[in-house]
């Protein structure tokens, strides 16, 4: 069964330099070639959202990777709870 509609940690990789605050609420890490966007999101929507504003910022997606989500194991969540 899927959990789509479910809050789910995500982290997504983009190749260039991005200016943190582009992302609200959100992680963004940068070495010297890419950075990396992680943190939850509440659902599909959400995230189809966020790849909508990588897409129009005219930036290189590298990779996407569902980390966890809600309705896993509960001993893997962190500290602060996921929204929902």
């Amino acid at each position: 069964m899927s959990d789509a509609g479910s809050p789910a940690r995500y982290e997504i990789s983009i190749d260039g330099i991005l200016n943190p605050a582009w992302f609200d609420d959100l992680e963004v890490d940068s070495d010297d070639r890419q950075t990396v966007i992680s943190g939850w999101l509440t659902d599909q929507s959400e995230l189809h959202g966020l790849l909508t504003k990588i897409r129009d910022l005219g930036l290189c997606l590298i990779t996407l990777r569902r980390l966890e989500s809600r309705t896993g194991d509960r001993e893997r969540w962190p500290t602060a709870e996921p929204p929902g």
